[in-house]
Parts: structure tokens; sequence; C-alpha cells
């Protein structure tokens, strides 16, 4: 989203929010802080201690996969697409995150569409750094006078060549949480009344995504900077 929200933040989601941060600094300097992240507060996996683990590049066919729909609701809601490759959903929950129209639905109603995109462990889940990229609800009624819109496209996705260097010098630091970082690029269109051919701005986020082996894809948050 292009504008940010000033609602408040409460201390436990600045805790996390703090980890999440840290996050893609040890994504950049080596494994040791990046396997922190993955086990958080808990370097024991609750469900899959055993399970194999996960390759440290995304599929082959990844990066030609086409991006599902983040429309997929009557109302034009993001609707989460059901994969297990985090360069698919990654570029889909950068489309949703950049996508909006406030003629169709409520500020409400949008955050309770991209709260279903979320991991459902809360102790990956970061909503407080998704929820920032969303418009206050007052900032939202005022752009829902404007009759403001966007729309977004996702150009390329990868996952950030340090992590990926990461994870083949140890493989096994993924299957604590199962949590990719993604680099996302693509560009946004807003638009509003009397201005309805806005032109496209570029866009940049790196996403932490959660794909278990045995689920579909999740956002567990969003990083505050965007890893190359």
């Amino acid at each position: 989203m292009s504008t940010t929200p000033t609602h408040p933040v409460r201390s436990s989601a600045l805790r996390r929010r703090s980890l999440v941060g840290a996050a893609v600094l040890v994504v950049l300097v080596g494994l040791a802080g990046l396997a922190a992240y993955f086990t958080r507060d808990n370097r024991t996996s609750p469900n899959h201690a055993s399970a194999p683990a996960a390759s440290a590049t995304p599929s082959p066919s990844a990066t030609g996969s086409p991006v599902p729909s983040a429309s997929g609701s009557p109302r034009g809601l993001p609707v989460p697409p059901s994969t297990h490759d985090p360069i698919v959903f990654g570029k889909a929950a950068a489309v949703a995150l950049w996508s909006y129209d406030t003629r169709a639905y409520s500020q409400p109603e949008f955050l309770a569409a991209v709260d279903r995109w979320m991991t459902g462990e809360s102790k990956y889940a970061d909503r407080a750094s998704v929820e920032q990229l969303v418009p206050a609800p007052v900032l939202w009624e005022r752009m829902a006078d404007q009759g403001q819109h966007a729309t977004a496209t996702a150009d390329d996705a990868h996952v950030p060549s340090a992590f990926t260097q990461a994870l083949q010098d140890d493989p096994g630091a993924l299957t604590t949480a199962y949590v990719y970082a993604v680099t996302v690029t693509g560009h946004q269109s807003i638009a509003w009344k009397g201005s309805p051919h806005a032109g496209a701005e570029a866009r940049a986020i790196t996403l932490a995504v959660q794909c278990r082996p045995d689920r579909p894809c999740a956002l567990a948050g969003v990083l505050p900077n965007v890893a190359p």
C-alpha cells in the first residue's frame, strides 16, 4: 500500500516486529541468526520435528508459475491461493497487499480478508507488520470519499540469495518453522475520482512465507527492509 497508518501498536507487537526485523539482518549476514528466527523463542518444532527437510530453493516450476488472482471473492477482497510454493504465494500476497478498493468494502473488511492469509501459528504470525501496510480507519474513510482504489502486478519474485545460501549450508535450519523469505517486485496503480488512469509506481517487498509440507503456504509477516 502507498499510505502508512498511524494507529498505535502494542508492546507485544513491537517485540514480534523487532524479531522479524532482526531476521532481515541475519538473513543477510549468515545462518546463525537465520536459525534464531526460524525457531524464535522455542527451538523445538511443535509438529514436524521429524519432517524431511524442504528444498533450500523453490521448485523449478515456481519461477514460471502464473500468479493466482488475489481478488477471488465476489466483492474483490483478496483470497489466498492454495499452493505449497513460496514463490507463487509470495507473488499473490504482494498483489493482495498492494491492491484495494475503498469503494467496495470497508477497512475492517479488508483487514479481515488479509488476516485469512496469515499463518494460524501465533508464534510465527507477525500481524502488526502486515496491518501497518493498511491505512487506518479514518484515513480509509477519507480515501473512500475520493473513491480511491489500487491495482497491482507482481513482476518478479525470488528467495534472497543470502537466504538460499544459508539454507544450502544447513538445510535442517528450515525444518522447525518452514518460513521462507520471498522478495517480490512489481507495480501499483492508484486511481480516484477524476483520475481514473493514474500511472504505475514500482513496489518491492520481502515477505516471510510459511510453507509446511502438510498444508498450503500462509503469510507469516512482512520484513521491514527489502532483501536482495
